[in-house]
């Protein structure tokens, strides 16, 4: 079963159960945020995760199986995104990146900010104006090393 396919079950699963993905999150004890990437097809789980997982949404085996495998990460079908929510990050990197880059490189030095030992947190804010979305990603620095 190709993981494409397990993820379009699961999803519609979670809507005919009417969950939310922080009530899956919940049942495997992880942040809503990891678990909505491992449950898109973007993190492995363990087998009790999995199997976890396959009997709150009722999943084929080849499924809770699929979600052990190791996938291939990058979710993107082109390398510009066409979904108007993802390219505004698209957009967001393009306008701010080189300051972003700069400011890191500043204060710590030449290197990058992990993907790996990674945590995000997405939050809605209540404003007058419209309510906000707030994303804050934590990644460790990795230094660049000479040899």
């Amino acid at each position: 079963m190709q993981r494409t396919e397990v993820t379009a079950i699961i999803v519609a699963a979670k809507l005919k159960k009417c969950l939310k993905w922080a009530d899956i999150a919940k049942k495997i004890g992880l942040s809503k945020e990891w678990t909505t990437a491992a449950l898109m097809g973007q993190m492995t789980l363990d087998k009790k995760q999995a199997t976890t997982i396959g009997k709150l949404l009722g999943l084929p085996p080849e499924a809770v199986d699929a979600l052990q495998i190791v996938p291939y990460k990058g979710s993107l079908p082109s390398a510009i995104p066409t979904d108007p929510l993802i390219y505004r990050f698209y957009e967001l990197i393009n306008v701010y990146g080189t300051s972003i880059k700069a400011l890191i490189h500043e204060e710590f030095g030449d290197g990058i900010m992990s993907a790996i030992d990674f945590s995000m947190d997405i939050q809605r804010e209540t404003d007058p104006k419209g309510d906000r979305v707030k994303i804050v990603l934590n990644g460790k620095f990795l230094p660049y090393k000479t040899y």
